[in-house]
């Protein structure tokens, strides 16, 4: 199991380092025990975050409204919830990685 996915009775949650500003929004390995995640985004005034959550609802194919950011909003290290089981966001992720 990877270190930066965790069961959560509504989903996963997802342990995200963000580096901001990058030319495009992908998976970039691992920082730490989390996921290292690319935005194009900036970070000022949520568009990060916002971006970032718009990101992961496209690569696991699910509604904005089905991710959450439960903590980090100004830290580039992120937890979000994702209503989808474990299992189902790791054969997705695996497939980018």
């Amino acid at each position: 199991m990877e270190a930066w996915l965790k069961k959560h009775q509504k989903g996963t949650i997802l342990q995200l380092y963000i580096q901001p500003g990058s030319s495009l929004n992908k998976l970039s390995g691992t920082h730490g025990e989390r996921l290292k995640v690319k935005i194009k985004a900036q970070a000022k005034d949520g568009e990060a975050n916002a971006g970032l959550m718009d990101y992961f609802s496209k690569i696991l194919k699910i509604s904005k409204a089905k991710v959450f950011l439960i903590r980090g909003e100004s830290s580039r290290q992120k937890d979000l919830l994702v209503e989808l089981p474990l299992d189902n966001v790791l054969i997705l992720l695996r497939e980018l990685l």
